[in-house]
């Protein structure tokens, strides 16, 4: 058998695959944005102790805010880990609608994304961010000295993630944010939910598997696991043990498993111990809290699953037929009517939303749904769409819009929802379902913001949530008149209701998130739910009950029962953290924050584009290496490149210059080569070596578009680019060598659609992606050819959820200088195969499928999440070769996904076994795959 091992990494690119994401509220699971926000953008700075603040102009006022709060909080915040200055840039970024955060070094800067969600905590959105990346700023001051750029800064960001987990990051961010202010995730009840109802079903988890999660089952995610380990050791070991942790690892840095090994010397017990260990605490501390917290048991009214699987804001379209906004492990989020028997019937699936929202009334059913600009993806809008199921049509009722949570009146005339501007301003709009006409904005004269509003069933009162610094309010609005019903409350106050004369919304007054009401003329507050783990999203039904997501240990289930009031419970919420705010004593940290005047300046773009921040090695492959500057600037709209690299066959370097500018419509770049090259070739006398070397320049403009809607994604990249070579010291060359190579033309378009995939899909299930190709030389008469390529990918839902077939045909032509060339996919096995005639076509078959999700810990080794198996017969030069009547090659072929040494990145290692057309009289071929992602 021939072995052929395939492999797409380089050493430092391996190493920055480790490095940390530090969101504040994950959306896409980034590293962190490499997108660019629109030319026309204008930004201003503003330089406050330390922090360069850089934002967009309208974001003016929220600049000075935080200009004054940062320097403020930071000594605070970084008082744990003894950091009490820092220099960063901050970047606030307000063109899009999705809410994030974070700190990255290469370069080092932060990003706050301003528009804040539907769904977070009882404080100010910015104050939220601050309080958390922060934190991470001050960690990775302690990691590098406290240096304003720690050179090199890729390799320090590579380090971290390989050296220290994820979990332990944003852990110790969580428990300050909470710690340090009246508010913080470690208070949410339905925060660390999943994570509590496993453990009380009895349902514990490998240490691998809380980390790095399942494609099966609900686990808490490295956030939960990290804040409850991280609290733990706050309460056992004192304030500082982040800091002494993170001390030891910079003082010995080049250890296997540092951070196991350095918590270890300082508690006794590795990663894994610990985790079993604080996880046996957590089951002690919910049991008893369950005993305290007598609850009722609520049958489901969906299929019963063992996967994880979540049917989001339930609503009665009859007596017999419910309406849910399903998601689960094996499909991405779609409507699903289910009937009395719990049969389901899916109805069509829609775009990605921050959080699960839609409206239904009248037979009209509204949802918003985040859209992309189509080239500069830091803008991003929320626009509502809506289905009639009378007349059975789609329609989009705004576009390039920022609005979110859109409720409909009783008749579905008329809905409303919250806008923001780019400045941050929020309003309440009432909106024409038949027109999308805006009716009316409601005035927000201290803008506090707003979320989840709601219309009374003749659309003449809405009841929406507030937040500030001050925390959440509930409020009545009608005619005019503003009500508030409950004031600066910490309680997690989502999605208020009307129910009669009462408004009914999420609270966790108990401890456990639950649906309450309360009385708009009393404003005596009762509870409607008593559930054990917690339940959400009530709607009332025609016949005066109330349904609604009752959480079980597989996700959100649907619940139906009759609307009774009962007394709210004592507040029994087991409080991590308390330990770590009596260690902190600072209350809130955003108290007396000053409010001084800074002076604001323009950010020049022009001037801006170069911000070097490492030097890096790079490994081609075994026989060239070198090093290579690199600079990113801060707004992500260029990027350069330039080293040197030893080609230690030919005892000789080269050097490269790469610059990419992204500030256009079209991305522009420039690559630059010196280098050696050799060469054989035959003659009268025998086989002859050459060497020359050569200046290589190559111009490329790339016009990437992509739009999506509803679960459709369509992306379309044009592609032009030309180069000249100029050949100089030659040496032992032919006479008739060319000395120039003057400007070939590549052309290349792709086409992609697709639609939206889920954890298990191994392809898309349905997608169709087109790419032509076409190289020629036009400006040299002394080379000539050219090559046409066009490829086809089309992929279809196989024989079972999650199943892939892929159907591709591929043609090219080639003549001249471009006659062996290949552009377009090939057969499996293709270099290890003797060709008997140049190729001109392929026609491959691939079905894929998954078929175990073992979630199996090998110690500290690996964590094996799935296995995957492959089937696959591929044509070559059809209509071409005489010898066609059976694939050139066929077999099966063998992957997983997996983490190595408890490392973040997702490695898929795979085996292929080739057979090949007896005619080439060729032996199996087996080829070993590794690839890996974050």
């Amino acid at each position: 058998m021939n072995l052929f091992f395939t492999y797409k990494t380089q050493f430092i690119r391996y190493l920055i695959i480790l490095t940390l994401s530090f969101i504040s509220l994950s959306v896409f699971g980034q590293i962190f944005s490499t997108e660019q926000n629109p030319l026309s953008v204008k930004w201003n700075y503003i330089n406050s102790g330390g922090f360069k603040i850089i934002y967009p102009t309208e974001l003016e006022k929220e600049a000075q805010r935080m200009a004054n709060t940062l320097p403020y909080i930071y000594p605070k915040i970084g008082l744990g880990l003894r950091q009490q200055k820092t220099s960063i840039p901050l970047v606030l970024q307000n063109r899009g609608t999705i809410a994030n955060g974070f700190v990255q070094l290469a370069p080092k800067k932060s990003e706050f994304y301003t528009t804040p969600p539907q769904y977070f905590d009882s404080q100010d959105w910015l104050n939220n961010l601050a309080v958390h990346e922060l934190r991470h700023i001050a960690q990775f001051d302690k990691l590098t000295g406290n240096q304003s750029h720690p050179f090199p800064e890729l390799v320090y960001f590579a380090y971290f993630g390989a050296g220290i987990p994820t979990w332990f990051f944003e852990g110790d961010a969580v428990v300050n944010e909470t710690a340090l202010t009246y508010s913080g995730r470690g208070r949410q009840p339905n925060w660390i939910m999943p994570f509590r109802a496993s453990v009380l079903e009895g349902k514990k988890f490998s240490y691998s598997k809380a980390y790095f999660g399942s494609n099966k089952d609900v686990t808490p995610g490295y956030y939960q696991t990290g804040y409850l380990m991280v609290a733990d050791m706050k309460e056992k070991y004192g304030k500082f043990i982040s800091d002494s942790l993170l001390g030891d690892i910079r003082k010995r840095p080049i250890r296997l498993y540092p951070f196991s090994q350095s918590l270890k010397k300082f508690t006794g017990k590795n990663t894994n111990d610990y985790f079993l260990k604080t996880q046996q605490k957590l089951e002690d501390k919910w049991k008893a809290q369950d005993k305290l917290s007598p609850s009722e048991n609520y049958e489901s009214l969906n299929a019963k699953t063992d996967l994880a699987t979540n049917y989001f804001l339930p609503a009665r379209l009859n007596k017999n037929q419910i309406l849910a906004l399903k998601e689960s492990k094996q499909n991405a989020r779609h409507f699903v009517i289910i009937n009395a028997d719990q049969t389901e019937q899916r109805l069509f699936g829609i775009g990605y939303q921050e959080h699960p929202w839609f409206s239904l009334k009248n037979e009209l059913l509204v949802w918003d749904e985040i859209r992309y600009d189509p080239r500069y993806k830091q803008r991003s809008y929320s626009v509502i769409c809506s289905y009639n199921f009378k007349t059975k049509k789609f329609k989009s009722l705004s576009s390039k819009s920022r609005l979110f949570s859109p409720s409909l009146s009783g008749d579905g005339k008329k809905l409303v929802a919250v806008n923001v501007d780019l400045s941050n301003r929020f309003n309440l709009v009432e909106i024409e379902t038949a027109t999308g006409e805006i009716l009316k904005t409601h005035p927000n004269s201290d803008n506090q913001i707003l979320q989840t509003p709601s219309f009374d069933s003749w659309g003449n009162k809405i009841a929406y949530i507030s937040v500030s610094e001050k925390g959440k309010s509930l409020w009545l609005l009608e005619g005019g008149k503003k009500t508030q019903l409950i004031a600066n409350s910490r309680q997690q106050l989502t999605r208020p209701i009307f129910i009669g004369s009462k408004i009914a919304f999420n609270a966790h007054y108990n401890g456990i998130d639950n649906i309450c009401d309360i009385d708009i003329a009393s404003k005596k507050i009762s509870a409607l739910s008593d559930a054990k783990y917690g339940a959400f999203n009530l709607t009332e039904t025609p016949d005066g009950k109330m349904i609604f997501n009752n959480y079980k240990i597989n996700g959100y289930e649907i619940a139906e029962k009759t609307i009774n009031e009962k007394s709210i419970g004592k507040n029994e919420f087991v409080d991590f953290s308390s330990a770590a705010e009596q260690q902190e004593n600072a209350g809130n940290v955003f108290e007396k924050v000053p409010e001084n005047k800074f002076e604001s300046k323009p950010y020049r773009q022009g001037l801006n584009l170069f911000s070097v921040h490492s030097v890096i090695p790079v490994i081609d492959d075994e026989y060239v290496f070198g090093l290579e500057l690199q600079s990113n600037n801060l707004l992500n709209t260029m990027d350069f490149y330039t080293g040197a690299k030893y080609h230690r066959d030919l005892a000789r370097f080269e050097y490269t210059a790469d610059v990419s500018y992204k500030a256009l419509y079209p991305v522009l770049s420039v690559a630059y080569r010196n280098r050696p090259k050799r060469t054989f070739y035959n003659t009268k006398t025998g086989v002859k070596q050459g060497d020359w070397r050569e200046n290589y320049t190559k111009l490329n403009a790339s016009l990437p578009i992509s739009i999506n809607a509803m679960n459709h994604n369509y992306s379309f990249t044009l592609n032009v680019a030309t180069s000249f070579t100029q050949r100089y010291m030659t040496q032992n060359m032919p006479s008739n060598f060319i000395t120039s190579l003057k400007f070939p033309m590549e052309y290349n378009f792709t086409f992609n659609h697709s639609v939206r995939t889920t954890e298990r899909d191994i392809a898309p299930r349905w997608a169709q992606v087109f790419r032509f190709t076409y190289d020629n030389q036009p400006f040299d008469k002394n080379l000539k050819g050219e090559i046409l390529a066009l490829e086809s990918f089309l992929y279809f839902p196989g024989f079972a959820k999650n199943h892939s077939f892929l159907a591709s045909f591929n043609y090219q032509k080639a003549n001249g200088v471009n006659q062996y060339a290949t552009e377009i996919a090939t057969v499996y096995g293709y270099n290890n195969i003797l060709a008997k005639s140049r190729l001109e076509n392929s026609l491959l078959f691939n079905y894929r499928f998954p078929f175990a999700f073992p979630d199996w810990e090998i110690g500290s080794l690996a964590y094996v999440r799935n296995f995957r198996g492959g089937l696959f017969a591929h044509y070559e030069n059809i209509g071409v070769d005489t010898n066609i009547s059976q694939p050139k090659t066929y077999g099966i072929e063998l992957n997983s996904s997996l983490n190595i040494l408890r490392y973040q990145p997702v490695v898929d290692v795979g085996a292929r076994l080739v057979f090949v057309n007896q005619i080439y009289n060729q032996n199996p071929i087996l080829e070993f795959s590794f690839n890996y992602s974050f």
